[in-house]
């Protein structure tokens, strides 16, 4: 019951955002696990503080769905909620950061660049400027990296997501890939 594949999150999706409570409920026990899955594979790779645990990070991580947003398709919800967890991720690392008064920047290669990949805190403030400038050339290319390093999401999934081929999240992926090693390097 917990697939998110099924076209039954769609369903619920629609129901919850004209206003069904009792659909809104249902659709979280749905895609719970899902999202704790998500949010336990950034925690077990992410090695900051660990007092951001992966209820804590589900727990905002539902705050930010549940705050009035309309999502078109199971697609859009979980693309959503790929760049929420950046964004909590981040705020989160920025906190830790301020929090022992600065710490330079660390180089992340390229190969480190993946879904299962263990950043610490200033990486992971390192790779959102990198992907903010990205986001600022390309914001298509800036979706395709939250889907994909954020979201844990497949190529086909971004592709869904995001409304293109899984030919152009190929193609973009690669020059997505190319352009963070080329901010990251420079750092």
């Amino acid at each position: 019951m917990d697939d998110p594949a099924d076209p039954s999150i769609t369903q619920l999706l629609a129901r919850s955002s004209t206003g069904d409570d009792r659909a809104a409920d249902e659709l979280y026990r749905f895609v719970y696990a899902h999202l704790r899955k998500l949010a336990h594979a950034q925690r077990r790779n992410w090695l900051g503080n660990e007092t951001l645990g992966t209820t804590a990070l589900v727990n905002e991580l539902y705050l930010k769905l549940s705050s009035g947003s309309d999502f078109a398709s199971r697609a859009h919800f979980f693309a959503t909620a790929s760049r929420a967890i950046r964004h909590i991720l981040v705020n989160y690392a920025v906190e830790q950061r301020r929090a022992k008064r600065g710490g330079s920047k660390l180089r992340v290669p390229l190969d480190d660049i993946e879904v299962g990949s263990d950043l610490s805190a200033t990486e992971l403030i390192d790779l959102e400027e990198a992907v903010a400038a990205i986001e600022a050339e390309n914001p298509r290319r800036a979706r395709i990296v939250e889907c994909r390093l954020f979201g844990g999401m497949s190529v086909e999934e971004t592709a869904a997501a995001i409304g293109v081929s899984t030919a152009t999240i190929k193609r973009e992926w690669r020059v997505a890939k190319a352009r963070l090693a080329s901010r990251l390097d420079a750092d």
